[in-house]
């Protein structure tokens, strides 16, 4: 089964430019937690709930700064002919649960961890993923 027939198609994205306080708006209005980043229609990173507390908040950042601030630069992607199985070892790897998914530097869509659970009747593909990104992290102390 390829990512494409699993994943979320028509993505909101925003750009560099759009403030803290607008990203956390919009997930919140869309009930996500993590938007793509794009700059004239090339996916340029990825910002997540995680990523606003701590590097935004946690770092004092005021809620008017741009999202390019504390954005992750350069996503992991999946390709539109990748297989689930792949995109699901990608997560693994990686420690992430939603994957962009790109033609180019376009995106084209989304797949999260809850996608493969839930439409790829194979279940093997999510307790990998599952597997290690759920593992739990050490904190620095």
């Amino acid at each position: 089964m390829k990512v494409t027939e699993i994943m979320t198609s028509n993505v909101d994205t925003c750009s560099t430019q759009t403030s803290l306080q607008e990203i956390a708006a919009k997930m919140k209005d869309l009930d996500v937690g993590s938007i793509p980043i794009v700059d004239n229609d090339k996916l340029v990173g990825i910002i997540t709930d995680r990523d606003i507390v701590t590097r935004g908040i946690a770092e004092q950042k005021s809620l008017d700064s741009p999202v390019s601030d504390i954005l992750s630069s350069n996503p992991v992607t999946a390709s539109t002919d990748m297989d689930v199985e792949d995109a699901a070892n990608l997560m693994a790897q990686h420690q992430i649960r939603r994957l962009p998914v790109v033609e180019g530097d376009k995106i084209v869509g989304i797949v999260s961890l809850g996608d493969i659970a839930v439409k790829d009747k194979s279940y093997d593909n999510a307790e990998i993923a599952l597997d290690d990104v759920s593992e739990p992290a050490e904190p620095e102390r």
